[in-house]
């Protein structure tokens, strides 16, 4: 697979939408599937479409050519996986003749290149005529992680009620047993509690959250943080007192300092050690609303120091 290019952290940034020409949707090749899970977009509506769909599902956009010999073997595969995927996530197709703009902005250099785009941010996936199979993981991966940011719904889903204000909804047995725990300062039990809870609602985000708080308070129990502040300080290139550093950055509510902390260590080091540096920082994710905006800032950086 070739390393996917580096992009903006959002297309708002990449080019001033309202600056372009307009200019009409490219036709879809010869006997491709119409579909409500697959669409053309091109520079006048790629705002309302793509960036206004991303904050419901994954957009993936596939960018192609007519003249494109790879882009005929790949696009007919995205198109049966949109329709197999039945609104988890849109494909929005791009052809880079008629929309160059669109290409520029995300730095194509060859194609068919894939990009998703999820809640407004920007994640490369790959380039070249993939085989279907990896194309199935990457996608697998992708609602995986468009999940853990709290999409969770489907194109056309009605939005969700409001809660009605007084009405009260009860609360989970487990929960309640991790809850009863952490006031007592047994997280291990809350710990168990928390897993239990997760194996039976995998994508329940406050469970998720739940455990990951748990995990970290376990973790700075006991330590002299003072002493951990000064040791980071003292060892840049040390990853495990970084990582201690972090920990202790976020129970004191330093969110963006723990961040930057170790995707400055990510940056600093190479295998064993950069790979520790980045699964950490991954975790800490986890103790955050995935909407909050220094959560979705803090993916990017990672992304660019990882590529």
């Amino acid at each position: 697979m070739n390393e996917p290019p580096k992009l903006p952290a959002s297309f708002a940034s990449a080019v001033d939408l309202s600056s372009l020409n307009s200019s009409k949707p490219a036709p879809r090749p010869e006997g491709a599937p119409q579909s409500a899970f697959v669409i053309d977009v091109n520079e006048e509506n790629f705002e309302a479409l793509v960036m206004e769909h991303s904050k419901n599902v994954p957009v993936v956009l596939d960018f192609w050519a007519e003249w494109c010999g790879p882009c005929k073997q790949l696009s007919p595969i995205l198109e049966k996986l949109a329709e197999e995927g039945n609104g988890t996530w849109l494909l929005a197709k791009v052809d880079t003749e008629a929309a160059p703009r669109l290409a520029e902005a995300f730095r194509v250099q060859s194609i068919p290149t894939v990009i998703a785009v999820i809640n407004g941010q920007i994640a490369p996936l790959f380039q070249g005529a993939v085989p279907e199979q990896q194309v199935r993981e990457v996608l697998v991966k992708l609602l995986e992680i468009a999940t853990e940011q709290g999409l969770t719904g489907t194109l056309g889903a009605e939005p969700a009620e409001a809660k009605v204000e007084g009405d009260e909804e009860e609360i989970d047995a487990d929960e309640a047993e991790a809850l009863d725990a952490i006031d007592r300062g047994d997280y291990e039990s809350a710990r168990i509690s928390y897993q239990k809870l997760l194996a039976r609602k995998p994508t329940d985000v406050y469970a998720k959250i739940g455990l990951a708080q748990v995990e970290l308070l376990a973790r700075v129990k006991g330590l002299d943080f003072n002493a951990v502040r000064a040791e980071a300080a003292a060892k840049p290139e040390d990853v495990d007192a970084q990582i201690r550093c972090a920990d202790v950055d976020m129970v004191g509510g330093h969110l963006e300092d723990a961040i930057l902390r170790l995707v400055d260590a990510v940056r600093a080091t190479s295998g064993a050690e950069r790979a520790k540096a980045k699964d950490h920082l991954i975790s800490l994710f986890d103790l955050v609303d995935p909407s909050d905006p220094r959560i979705v800032k803090g993916r990017t950086s990672l992304a660019n120091a990882l590529f």
